[in-house]
């Protein structure tokens, strides 16, 4: 898995963005409690089911490579201008 320039600022954002997504979906929403490992979880699982990302092979569903995922999702919703994509 190759390192994304500013995958942890991406991972952020993705967090941001997917807690917005989640309440449009009316599937839930992020409380301040939630641990940011809950917070990923959840949204790479809600990702999936939306068919927005691929999924991870069965076995290689871990933090760092959902954190991956997810980055990778911001950084192609986001516009090549971007700061976080320089």
């Amino acid at each position: 898995m190759k390192k994304i320039h500013n995958e942890a600022e991406l991972v952020v954002e993705a967090l941001r963005v997917g807690a917005i997504y989640a309440k449009s979906r009316g599937v839930g929403e992020f409380e301040a409690t939630d641990s940011a490992g809950d917070k990923i979880t959840f949204l790479y699982r809600l990702l999936v089911r939306d068919k927005l990302i691929q999924p991870l092979a069965r076995g290689q569903e871990n933090a760092p490579s959902m954190k991956h995922k997810l980055a990778l999702w911001m950084s192609r919703q986001l516009p090549p201008e971007h700061p976080l994509l320089k």
